[in-house]
């Protein structure tokens, strides 16, 4: 399945450099009032409106490569597994809470185990914060 999905990605990808390549060298629809009276485009490798349409053609078939691959890789890549469990992760059963065991939210216990205590005495280094002045020692007194 890997092997099959690399050959898809890379024709996928030699497919869009190739038609980047050729919608470049298309001419615009300007290019053509030239050949019309005579620029010496008839003279041209795939004659006067022999390029147009070898050009539109090359196009039109590397896009139908390049829309294949595209098909067929999300097609492939959303493929699912056979040895995968259905259904929702919400309905798969809990897992056991075990007594003894430390709980994963901070600040609370599983049941069975204490809670850790608090510690009493601050940090070394820490300094309290200094309690709130009161409204009557900063207003002076009349």
């Amino acid at each position: 399945m890997t092997i099959l999905l690399n050959l898809l990605l890379a024709v996928q990808i030699l497919s869009a450099l190739a038609m980047i390549g050729v919608i470049l060298v298309q001419h615009g629809k300007g290019a053509d009032m030239g050949a019309a009276f005579g620029s010496g485009a008839s003279g041209s490798l795939f004659g006067a409106s022999g390029s147009a349409n070898f050009l539109s053609r090359s196009t039109a078939v590397l896009a139908t490569v390049f829309f294949g691959c595209t098909l067929a890789l999300a097609y492939f890549g959303n493929a699912k597994p056979v040895a995968a469990p259905s259904g929702s992760v919400l309905e798969a059963p809990a897992a056991p809470v075990v007594p003894g065991t430390p709980s994963q939210i901070p600040g609370t216990a599983a049941p069975g185990v204490a809670a850790p205590a608090s510690p009493a005495a601050p940090a070394t280094g820490a300094v309290p914060i200094p309690a709130p002045a009161k409204p009557s020692d900063s207003v002076p007194a009349r």
